[in-house]
């Protein structure tokens, strides 16, 4: 199977596998910038840090707990806006078992099932630009933030082009651009190369919440919104998550 994160539980469409222990790295070297407690722990009920611009700190290592939206993105909603072809393919590939999940394959996840894999991500904030590293495939996304627009005919990827702005505490993301080959999630909801997702990232404490909107006229006859909830992981740090390596699963990926 593909070499795992530390904190890794990946589900290849109803395949979950456990999570796999691996020894982090400076485990001594405690984050910057963490608000503590008296006994020197991370104090995640601490407000939200700001940096010297006013903006809410984002930076530092977070994870949206369990795997609920990385199987079903969906999970909270009652029913799903489904174009009726996007309605057949998901059923159809509910009848496979998920067997032809880019992730099975170690092909890369995309926005917005990063959000949710469960595997860390790291926020790095600079001036004009916000980097997010996910340690899931070791892939990193750029959001400027720099006033610049969305590409207007943009040459299609895995991951789409990110632009950002605040609007007052919460971090507004706008990615489009996709080449639709991704999944929403290990439950097989589709998307096209239609898709915008609007991520708003606003941080309360040691926690945040991540409302995320689903924009595909092709796939879905309306927007439809979640949110996920990711945690601060303070004093740790991500590590290199290579799936590809010792990959033995693709053969056995046989559906019904």
């Amino acid at each position: 199977m593909p070499k795992l994160s530390r904190r890794s539980a990946i589900a290849f469409t109803g395949l979950l596998w456990a999570c796999i222990p691996v020894s982090a790295q400076w485990l001594k070297v405690p984050t910057a910038g963490v608000p503590r407690t008296k006994d020197g722990k991370a104090d995640l009920s601490a407000k939200a840090p700001r940096l010297a611009d006013g903006t809410p700190d984002l930076g530092g290592v977070w994870l949206v707990p369990g795997l609920k939206y990385l199987i079903n993105i969906a999970a909270d909603l009652k029913e799903v806006p489904f174009q009726p072809w996007a309605a057949e393919v998901y059923k159809q590939r509910i009848d496979t078992a998920g067997k032809d999940d880019p992730n099975n394959f170690c092909l890369p996840s995309g926005i917005p099932e990063k959000d949710a894999v469960t595997s860390p991500w790291k926020i790095v904030q600079a001036p004009g630009l916000i980097v997010i590293l996910y340690e899931s495939r070791t892939i990193f996304r750029q959001v400027f933030m720099d006033g610049r627009p969305l590409p207007k005919d943009p040459n299609p990827d895995w991951q789409g082009y990110s632009i950002g702005h605040w609007d007052g505490d919460t971090l507004v993301v706008e990615t489009a651009g996709s080449n639709g080959k991704a999944w929403l999630d290990t439950n097989e909801h589709p998307v096209t190369d239609a898709l915008k997702v609007t991520e708003r990232f606003t941080r309360k404490d040691g926690h945040m919440d991540l409302q995320i909107t689903i924009d595909d006229p092709k796939a879905y006859t309306k927007p439809w919104t979640v949110t996920e909830n990711p945690v601060l992981q303070p004093d740790d740090e991500l590590i290199e998550y290579i799936c590809e390596e010792n990959n033995r699963d693709v053969g056995h990926f046989v559906g019904k």
